[in-house]
């Protein structure tokens, strides 16, 4: 028999009870952030089912974990702790557990309302790293920015390459993204433009969230790997295409990429996305050693971009992906991260890159879709080449089980002019 809730959860929800991802929540703008995963169109306050004494095994037991502002200290204690948390919340939450569910008083204090919280960020993020995984996005930006003939570099084949982002400029879903200025390109002898970027893009990510981490100068394992990972969410790493291009010879992007980065606000662990484990591409060249895994797995997470233009009701949707798409796995990512034995911590986040796959209608970014602004994009009977002030982007990310969805709501955006 399929796992059922005594809270009822439409079937089109991406939070039934085979979900329970994690986020941080306000019962009011004023109230301090709250633990809680998400349970149909409800929150479930960890903080009352810790209070209650019923996290009750032999992990967490007398634990103050959940009754912290963010996850951090939960992410610290790893695997285990992660599992029998589990295994208590799906118990305590289905429809055979009296346990909550006859219990009207705690049922009142720990079920809340989704649409009466405020989601906040569910960790507190030290360090931020992006990578550049697919290679249907590498190939297409490499035929963009260098023309067909040798559009990816050898070494990307090679290893996960990433850069270093802006952790504090990491928001919440539904935070407004306000247009950077810089400079860009000079045309001709003229100097170098300034001023609010004409390129602003979005970008198709998801991002792990590192459980625990690593001791400086020590590495991780590939195939232990996984054990660090607590799980993922929908990430829009906000790009401005002018600003990068000026400046990321020779090293890399800067101010065309820390303005603003939206993550959802639920984390999906990997073991509710472990039923949609699928095999990863096969790489060539073989990978080198450290690189190797003796299990090489990505996961089957349907991908949606949609655009509301400025001032329309409507939205269109720009995209459809998938996280199979990855050429580098999330466990050679962060083996990679820690070869040169860099020390990872608990709450880092680590994008996986724009996640373009090979058809048209699959590519993660407008640079891709319109071919750097030469073949503008039609929507709802205006058209963009690249985003405007009073557009909003949004993310949606799904796995469809049988009989259920494993889902991680959205990541939305809009874009706003810069301030004065």
């Amino acid at each position: 028999m399929a796992l059922k809730s005594f809270v009822e959860v439409h079937p089109d929800s991406h939070f039934p009870i085979q979900n329970l991802p994690y986020g941080a929540f306000k019962p009011q703008p004023t109230a301090s952030a709250r633990l809680a995963v998400a349970i149909g169109d409800c929150v479930l306050d960890l903080s009352e089912i810790a209070k209650a004494g019923l996290f009750n095994g032999p992990i967490l037991t007398g634990s103050d974990c959940f009754l912290q502002p963010t996850l951090n200290k939960f992410l610290a204690l790893g695997r285990p702790a992660w599992k029998e948390a589990r295994v208590t919340l799906q118990k305590l939450l289905s429809s055979t557990e009296p346990t909550l569910r006859d219990n009207a008083d705690l049922r009142q204090k720990s079920l809340v309302p989704m649409n009466n919280v405020e989601m906040v960020l569910p960790t507190e993020i030290g360090d931020y790293t992006d990578f550049f995984s697919s290679m249907h996005h590498a190939k297409n930006c490499g035929t963009i920015f260098r023309g067909p003939q040798n559009p990816i570099p050898p070494n990307w084949f090679h290893l996960p390459i990433a850069y270093h982002g802006r952790a504090s400029s990491i928001v919440i879903s539904g935070t407004n993204i306000i247009r950077p200025r810089g400079q860009g390109y000079p045309a001709g002898d003229s100097p170098p433009y300034f001023g609010p970027s004409l390129k602003l893009d979005f970008e198709l990510e998801m991002a792990a969230v590192v459980g625990p981490g690593n001791e400086l100068g020590k590495t991780i394992d590939v195939n232990e790997a996984a054990d660090h990972i607590f799980g993922l969410v929908l990430m829009n790493d906000w790009s401005a295409r002018d600003i990068q291009a000026w400046e990321y010879v020779p090293l890399g992007p800067f101010l065309g990429k820390s303005f603003g980065t939206t993550m959802s606000p639920w984390i999906v662990t990997l073991d509710a996305l472990e039923p949609f484990a699928c095999d990863a591409p096969k790489q060539d060249p073989h990978p080198l050693p450290y690189l190797a895994e003796k299990i090489s797995k990505n996961y089957d997470i349907a991908l949606e971009v949609q655009i509301k233009p400025s001032g329309q009701k409507d939205s269109s949707v720009v995209t459809r992906s998938n996280f199979n798409n990855l050429y580098w796995t999330l466990t050679q990512q962060l083996a990679h991260h820690t070869i040169n034995g860099c020390n990872l911590r608990p709450g880092d986040l680590l994008g996986t890159g724009t996640i373009s796959g090979p058809e048209p209608d699959s590519l993660g970014c407008l640079l891709e879709l319109t071919w750097n602004g030469q073949k503008p994009l039609s929507l709802n009977g205006t058209t963009r080449k690249f985003l405007e002030d009073g557009d909003e982007v949004i993310f949606t990310g799904c796995c469809k089980g049988d009989g259920y969805n494993v889902g991680f709501g959205t990541c939305a955006g809009k874009v706003v002019p810069p301030r004065d």
